[in-house]
């Protein structure tokens, strides 16, 4: 048995073709699967769990099925969605993550979304703080749908300009962040997505050998890890989940 691990789906009815292959992945690997694991920017875009589009419904229900069907899914928020709350995951049947968190596989290995790794890009980590604030949070969730969506477009519209005019060195992650998160919870493995640049480093830390797993998006075609999952850690740090 094995854990699935995806990111970075940007699902939206502008891209059916790819909304479509994920539901066939939840119909048919996904439930052969130990767990799967979505680590963040599942949708391009969340609003508050109130959205009562299509898109919306159709997800959570596929994603429904493949936990009624006994694999545990598990999601941690994305730059996207990370107004993703506690009631649409009861629906969808997923588990809520902290970002980071460790999980018990073949080793010890990080979860993360990815975005507070990229900490060269400072424009960004100003406006993620802003945004992930509880006070803005409820201020914003207070708004009418349609202006939260009309925020959620021009956000995008913004996110886009960025991308184009700032260098691939500045979107990418930054070692030493990359460094000082796995010291800091002991691990050799970290996972994680947003940079959209799938691979696998390998780094010397400390004198020992480790390596960091990038996952893939979804815009053209799927990426999914798959890494054996093997428990047996018999104590596990507060912060860790299994």
């Amino acid at each position: 048995m094995s854990a699935l691990f995806i990111s970075d789906l940007h699902l939206d009815e502008s891209r059916p073709h790819i909304v479509d292959l994920f539901t066939r992945f939840l119909a048919d690997d996904a439930r052969k699967a130990d767990a799967l694991y979505i680590l963040g920017d599942l949708l391009e875009s969340w609003v508050g769990d109130d959205d009562d589009s299509a898109l919306a419904r159709n997800v959570a229900a596929a994603l429904r099925a493949v936990r009624d069907n006994g694999v545990p899914v598990y999601f941690m928020h994305g730059n996207r969605d990370f107004l993703l709350g506690a009631d649409y995951a009861a629906r969808a049947g997923m588990e809520l993550l902290r970002d980071p968190t460790i999980v018990d596989l073949d080793q010890p290995t990080l979860l993360m979304h990815g975005d507070t790794l990229c900490t060269d890009d400072v424009d960004y980590q100003k406006f993620r703080t802003l945004v992930r604030d509880a006070g803005w949070q409820r201020q914003f969730l207070a708004k009418p749908l349609a202006d939260r969506r009309a925020f959620a477009a021009q956000a995008r519209g913004e996110s886009r300009r960025h991308t184009s005019a700032a260098s691939m060195e500045i979107m990418d992650v930054n070692t030493a962040a990359v460094e000082s998160a796995m010291r800091q919870y002991g691990v050799r493995r970290l996972v994680h997505g947003h940079t959209h640049r799938p691979a696998t480093h390998r780094l010397n830390l400390d004198g020992e050998v480790a390596e960091r797993i990038v996952l893939g998006d979804w815009y053209e075609q799927s990426s999914v890890l798959q890494i054996a999952r093997v428990r047996h850690f018999p104590e596990e740090p507060p912060q860790n989940h299994s």
